[in-house]
């Protein structure tokens, strides 16, 4: 009886190892981004149209010079690379990053797994792709997110994963 409880538990480990070592599954947006942007609430829908134009006016198509328009002035911002306030943003997409504003901006075209909407808050998630470190020339997936707090249907206060940014060369 025990020799067959340890053949159980190796091969349920042996199992469990060779899933750690399988390839993930990509993450992957909907068809339609632009439609998770919406909800039957009026306030919840105010702020997820908002974070719509948030995400295509600003950060696909870089018209910062039209931030205030979803924005506070005070804008707190918890990316590291950033600095608070609406001129810190819009200085780092402009001058940091140097984005180039793009005129026609009719749909958001960034992939888009889920929107979802709490209170005050919006938190957008998107699919990444980045080069796996322990495999050169391989790409592994993973969830990108944007999250921010409204005040009267502009953003105030936002988060993200990003980590500090290394030193241009």
């Amino acid at each position: 009886m025990t020799k067959r409880i340890v053949v159980v538990v190796a091969l349920l480990v042996s199992m469990g190892v060779g899933v750690a070592l399988q390839a993930q599954e990509p993450v992957v947006g909907v068809k339609d981004p632009e439609s998770l942007f919406k909800d039957p609430d009026p306030v919840l829908n105010r702020n997820k149209q908002a974070a719509l134009h948030i995400m295509r006016e600003l950060l696909q198509c870089n018209q910062w010079d039209r931030a205030g328009e979803w924005l506070t002035q005070a804008y707190h911002q918890h990316n590291p690379n950033a600095a608070s306030g609406l001129a810190g943003v819009v200085e780092f997409f402009t001058k940091v990053m140097k984005r180039q504003r793009v005129d026609k901006c009719d749909k958001l075209t960034t992939e888009v797994v889920a929107v979802m909407a709490d209170d005050d808050y919006v938190t957008v998630m998107m699919p990444r792709k980045y080069p796996d470190p322990r495999k050169p020339g391989a790409e592994y997936y993973t969830t990108w997110f944007d999250t921010w707090r409204f005040v009267n249907g502009k953003a105030d206060e936002h988060w993200d994963p990003a980590t500090i940014n290394a030193p241009a060369k």
